[in-house]
C-alpha cells in the first residue's frame, strides 16, 4: 500500500462503451463477482483517499443507482456535453471542489467561499471505470513514484509489442521526463513507432490539474478534449511530468469489447485462485476454478474441479467443496464437505456434508454433523445438528430439531396455493419413507410417522402418525384380467412349477388355469 494518502481518486466512468453492443452500460457489465466500475472503486477505497468520485453520462441513472448501492460514500459528477476525457476531468474537479468548499462551511471555517481559490489540495488519482486489473498495490505504486520524483503530474504507462490505437508516451532525450502524450490519430510516424503507452491513468498534483485543464481546447483530429494534453500544459507552466511504467503491461489494458470482457475475466480469476492457493488453500485443477473477488477461503481448503465460488461466499479451514460445485453466498463450515451442489444464501456448519446433487436455496442452515443428500432440495429450512435428509426429498419452509432423520421421498408441502406455510419437526423423530407433510404442521420429539404417511395433523412427542389402509391382496387378478400379458404368463409359469406353500386360492387358480390350458 502506498505512503502517501491521496486528496481524492477520480473514477471516469461516462463513456458509451458502444463496442460492448450491449443496453447494459459498460462500467456495470461483471467479472469476479464485480461491476467493472466496483473493481476501481475497491481500488481506490483501499487508498484510503479524502474523497472518490465517479464521472457519469452515458446511462447516467442506471450506472448512478449502482454506484450509490455499492459506494454510497463516493461523489457523483456529470460530464456535461463536451467531449473528451480532458472535459470530465474538469467536471469532477468541480465537483470535489464544490464539496470541499460546502464541508469547509459546514465546519465553520470560512464565512465567505469567494476566497476559497484552492478547494482541493495533494495528489488526485485519476482512473477509469473499465480496468479492473488494476488494483491498489498498482496505484500505490504510482503514487510513491510520483511523489519521490515531486512531480506535478505521473502517467502510468506500458510497453507493448503493438501500440496500435493507443496513445504514445514521448520523452525527452536527455531527462527521460514526459515532454507530451501524442494520441495515436494524432501521431507522426516517427511517434508512432514509439511502443511505449499511455494506460490513461495518472497522478495530478490539484493546483497543476486545475490550471491546466482550464486551458485544454478541441483542437484535435477527434475533437475532444484530451486530457493526456495537461502533460505539455503543466510542463510550459515549470511543473514536471513523471512516467511509471507498469511492471505488467496486461494489468492496465481495459475492457472495450465482449472479447477482452472474457480474457481480462479470465486474468482476474487466475491472479485469485494463485492467492489463494500461495496462502494455504488447495485448488486442484485452476484451470476449471473461478473464485469470485469476495470469496473467502480458510488454510487447508480444497476446491476440488469445476467448483465456481461467487459473492461472499466463505469457506472454513478443512472443508472440501466440488467437484462441479456452484455456490452463492454460502457459508461452509469448518470440515464440511459439499459435492456436486448448487446453493445460495445458505449456511452449512461444521463437518455436515451436501450432496450429490443438492440444491439447496436461500434460507437453508444445515446444523452441524448434518446431512443433506442425493437429489434434495431445500428453502427457507433450518436443518439441526446431526439430522439427516439423505435423499430424494423436498424441505422448504421448515425447521427440523437435532438428531431427526427424514425418509427418502418425504415432501414438505408448504404451499397452499395462496400462502406459503411452516412445518416444525421436532428432536431425534423419524419420518418414513414417501410422507407428505402437509403444512402447517407440527410433529413432537421422538415422534415416528409410517411409510407412505399424510401427514395433515399435528403429532404429539412420542407418538406414530400413520394412516395408510391394511393391504390386500386379489388372488388370480393378474390371469383374470390381463390375459395374454407377459405379467400372466410369468404368473402362469410361477404357479405350475411351485405347490409348495400356495395358499387354497392359489391352487385353485392353479387349477383354473391347467383347466383352461386343457380346453385349448
Amino acid at each position: 500500500m502506498s505512503r502517501i494518502r491521496p486528496a481524492a481518486v477520480m473514477i471516469l466512468a461516462a463513456g458509451a462503451g458502444t463496442r460492448m453492443k450491449s443496453a447494459t452500460p459498460k462500467v456495470l457489465h461483471s467479472i469476479a463477482g464485480r461491476s467493472l466500475v466496483g473493481h476501481a472503486l475497491s481500488a481506490a477505497a483501499e487508498l484510503d483517499p479524502e474523497r472518490i468520485v465517479v464521472v457519469v453520462r452515458h446511462e447516467r441513472e442506471q450506472v448512478a443507482e449502482h454506484i450509490t448501492q455499492i459506494a454510497p460514500h463516493a461523489l457523483l459528477a456529470d460530464q456535461d456535453e463536451i467531449p473528451g476525457t480532458g472535459r470530465a476531468v474538469y467536471c469532477g474537479l468541480s465537483a470535489l471542489d464544490t464539496t470541499a468548499i460546502a464541508a469547509q462551511v459546514a465546519a465553520g471555517a470560512v464565512g465567505d467561499t469567494s476566497v476559497l481559490e484552492t478547494q482541493v489540495e495533494g495528489a488526485i488519482v485519476v482512473t477509469s471505470g473499465d480496468v479492473p486489473l488494476v488494483d491498489a498495490e498498482l496505484l500505490g505504486a504510482l503514487l510513491d513514484s510520483h511523489a519521490d520524483a515531486g512531480a506535478a503530474v505521473t502517467v502510468l504507462t506500458a510497453r507493448v509489442e503493438d501500440p496500435t490505437g493507443y496513445g504514445r508516451i514521448v520523452r525527452d532525450a536527455g531527462t527521460d521526463e514526459v515532454v507530451e502524450i501524442v494520441e495515436h490519430k494524432d501521431a507522426s510516424d516517427d511517434v508512432r513507432e514509439i511502443d511505449e503507452i499511455n494506460s490513461g491513468i495518472y497522478i495530478f498534483d490539484a493546483a497543476a490539474l486545475r490550471g491546466a485543464v482550464a486551458q485544454l481546447d478541441q483542437d484535435n483530429a477527434q475533437g475532444e478534449m484530451y486530457l493526456p494534453d495537461v502533460i505539455a500544459i503543466a510542463r510550459r507552466e515549470g511543473g514536471r511530468a513523471h512516467a511509471f511504467v507498469a511492471p505488467d503491461a496486461g494489468a492496465v489494458e481495459g475492457v472495450n469489447d465482449r472479447v477482452q470482457l472474457a480474457q481480462l475475466g479470465r486474468a482476474l480469476n487466475d491472479r485469485i485462485v494463485e492467492r489463494w492457493m500461495r496462502e494455504g488453500v488447495t485448488v486442484v485443477d485452476p484451470a476449471t476454478t473461478w473464485i469470485d473477488a469476495d470469496v473467502e477461503l480458510a488454510p487447508d481448503v480444497t476446491i476440488l474441479p469445476g467448483t465456481q465460488l461467487h459473492g461472499a461466499t466463505q469457506i472454513a479451514s478443512g472443508a472440501t467443496v466440488g467437484p462441479d460445485t456452484t455456490l452463492t453466498d454460502v457459508q461452509v463450515g469448518a470440515g464440511a464437505t459439499v459435492t456436486r451442489t448448487h446453493g445460495s444464501a445458505s449456511v452449512i456448519d461444521e463437518d455436515a456434508t451436501v450432496g450429490p446433487f443438492s440444491y439447496l436455496r436461500p434460507g437453508t442452515h444445515l446444523g452441524a454433523s448434518g446431512k443433506i443428500g442425493a437429489f434434495v432440495e431445500t428453502k427457507n429450512a433450518s436443518i439441526g445438528d446431526h439430522s439427516k435428509v439423505p435423499h430424494l426429498s423436498y424441505v422448504g419452509d421448515a425447521s427440523i430439531g437435532r438428531y431427526t432423520n427424514i425418509g427418502a421421498a418425504t415432501i414438505f408441502v408448504n404451499f397452499d396455493g395462496v400462502t406459503k406455510h411452516r412445518s416444525t419437526i421436532g428432536d431425534h423423530v423419524r419420518v418414513g419413507s414417501d410422507n407428505s407433510l402437509i403444512a402447517p404442521i407440527t410433529i413432537g420429539d421422538g415422534a415416528y410417522t409410517g411409510a407412505g404417511a399424510v401427514i395433515r395433523r399435528d403429532v404429539p412427542p412420542g407418538a406414530l402418525g400413520r394412516n395408510s389402509s391394511p393391504q390386500q391382496v386379489v388372488e388370480g387378478w393378474v390371469l383374470e384380467r390381463r390375459p395374454g400379458t407377459p405379467s400372466a404368463s410369468a404368473a402362469h409359469e410361477a404357479l405350475r412349477s411351485n405347490d409348495d406353500g400356495l395358499s387354497e386360492g392359489a391352487r385353485a387358480e392353479r387349477a383354473a388355469a391347467t383347466e383352461t390350458e386343457g380346453e385349448s
